[in-house]
């Protein structure tokens, strides 16, 4: 017995398109399943699905749990608001013949795809150690990939994914630019995307953004060093060196933005002093945040600025790796006494600097509340709840304002370092002895 009628999307399912894919042309299975199993008041498994690389049309077969019925659902862009049902009544029961294929797609099981740039930095690690295990504990399949540091091989990485099924993408992008054709397909196959930490630029297939905020990150670290310095109380000249991070991403900037705007009115009034005159972000930056080109810089000032024994009294880095760099360089070629360093990350090898007086301060952002936040949304997408935002206007990609949940980041220093990684579990007393 075989059967065709239309049915419009009712308005939890137009809303629960709203939340977990706005700009998504295709809708995800997710939703399709729930309007089929609402249809026919029965539990559907989904045996098979066809979506048009551009997205205008889409085909879902689903088959029913006791195998009694098939129903097949198509769906085309030129009339998103409505369904056609095709319905089929099975002769037979899968269960009851030996022959039949066994459903290929298990409902419960849905596949989030986590695409981290590099396992070369400690904090990539564990960012996806703890997205991981987060997804999985709440039931989560995960497909969890590192890219090297290689754009060509995160785009691919991604497109896979993307091939395989996967239902929701979590992405920290090597370039925010850099994957414009994988987000053209996860959109064309309504695929929400969390950018996670680094935004995803000049596309609107990016649903929702998570990150630290890093523009107060940037001004931690400089509010950092005019306290150590005494600056609002007028002290000074002092002589100041400034990294940062890498011109691909966005963070980079926020971090240096947010670091100038305390630093600039006291290198403008004279108080602080650049001597290698590098100030400009295009000057200050680093590739790749690499600790190696950090210190091939860092060497290259103080061999022509600071060989006389002159003296630097703090160099604003933007994060740990960077600050690595910096001291590495101090060590092989410095004479004077050891500047106030700022960095970000409390990578065990900067927290083992800080705690010899070698680097003063580090931003801890606690990758294991990103990755709860993280999971969350994905949670929320999944079931069609509002998905948690708390800035929908400051991350702008080019294209679209993509909403954002920001967390909060904080200051580590020798005297509360105890109490913010040791006490909390991050890192244990013999990772940093």
């Amino acid at each position: 017995m075989k059967k065709v009628f239309a049915i419009i999307l009712s308005i939890s399912m137009i809303m629960g398109l709203a939340a977990c894919a706005k700009r998504a042309e295709v809708p995800s299975k997710r939703d399709v399943q729930k309007e089929v199993e609402k249809e026919y008041d029965m539990d559907f498994d989904l045996e098979s699905k066809d979506i048009a690389d551009d997205g205008s049309e889409a085909e879902w077969v689903f088959i029913s749990d006791d195998g009694s019925l098939q129903v097949t659902v198509s769906w085309s862009a030129k009339d998103p608001d409505e369904f056609e049902f095709d319905e089929e009544e099975l002769a037979v029961l899968p269960g009851d013949n030996p022959a039949a294929p066994p459903v290929s797609y298990d409902s419960d099981a849905i596949v989030i795809g986590v695409s981290m740039p590099t396992k070369d930095l400690q904090r990539w690690n564990q960012d996806g150690d703890y997205i991981e295990n987060a997804l999985e504990a709440a039931g989560y399949e995960v497909d969890l990939q590192y890219a090297a540091n290689d754009v060509v091989n995160q785009l691919e990485q991604v497109e896979s994914m993307i091939d395989s099924g996967c239902d929701v993408l979590v992405i920290a992008a090597i370039e925010g630019s850099s994957l414009g054709e994988a987000l053209d397909m996860a959109k064309a196959n309504g695929i929400p995307v969390i950018a996670y930490d680094r935004l995803l630029w000049n596309t609107d297939a990016v649903s929702y953004y998570v990150t630290f905020d890093q523009y107060m990150t940037g001004q931690l670290q400089a509010q950092y060093i005019e306290k150590a310095l005494d600056l609002s109380s007028g002290a000074g000249p002092f002589n100041i060196e400034i990294t940062t991070g890498d011109p691909g991403d966005n963070n980079a900037m926020f971090y240096y933005e947010g670091a100038m705007d305390v630093l600039n009115p006291y290198i403008e009034n004279g108080q602080l002093v650049v001597v290698s005159g590098q100030v400009d972000f295009d000057e200050v930056a680093t590739a790749n945040w690499s600790t190696e080109n950090s210190q091939i810089r860092a060497e290259q000032i103080i061999e022509l600025c600071y060989s006389d024994g002159t003296q630097i009294d703090a160099w604003l880095c933007s994060n740990d790796s960077t600050a690595l760099g910096v001291e590495n360089a101090l060590a092989a070629d410095y004479l004077g006494s050891y500047p106030i360093i700022t960095g970000q990350d409390c990578d065990i090898a900067n927290m083992k600097n800080i705690l010899v007086g070698k680097q003063d301060m580090s931003v801890f952002k606690d990758t294991r509340i990103l990755a709860a936040q993280a999971v969350t949304m994905v949670d929320q997408i999944c079931s069609g709840q509002t998905v948690d935002v708390n800035d929908t206007s400051t991350y702008n990609n080019g294209t679209i304002n993509v909403p954002a949940f920001l967390c909060e980041p904080c200051v580590v220093d020798v005297n509360n370092y105890i109490e913010i990684l040791i006490d909390s579990g991050y890192y244990t007393e013999a990772d940093l002895g």
